[in-house]
């Protein structure tokens, strides 16, 4: 068995930052385009905006620069403070899923459940 973690960053009760955006910034980082990164994820593109819009606002960061029309259709590409931002989430991520799964072994085996 193994425990699937899932982190979610809130401040005064609103969703700031997370695996999911984590996620998301690293697609649109790889793929230049918010809309790219939202087919690859199967998110509808209003949702992927809204995600890093209303972290952008929650965290008082800009996060993309975007480029709108032209012979290339537009895209997307990561600030400097959104790679310092996922640069400073994937540090703190680094070892918690094993950290997890570990103590969650140790207590099946503490309680007699899995040897």
């Amino acid at each position: 068995m193994r425990v699937k973690l899932g982190i979610f960053i809130r401040h005064d009760g609103e969703h700031v930052y997370g695996d999911g955006r984590q996620a998301l910034l690293e697609r649109i980082d790889r793929l230049g385009s918010i809309r790219k990164a939202a087919l690859e994820m199967d998110m509808p593109y209003r949702a992927a905006w809204g995600k890093i819009k209303a972290t952008e606002d929650r965290l008082d960061v800009k996060l993309l620069e975007r480029r709108t029309g032209g012979a290339d259709g537009g895209g997307a590409v990561l600030t400097e403070e959104a790679k310092r931002l996922m640069a400073a989430y994937a540090d703190f991520r680094n070892g918690l899923d094993e950290d997890v799964n570990e103590r969650f072994s140790a207590s099946l085996e503490t309680h007699g459940i899995v040897r």
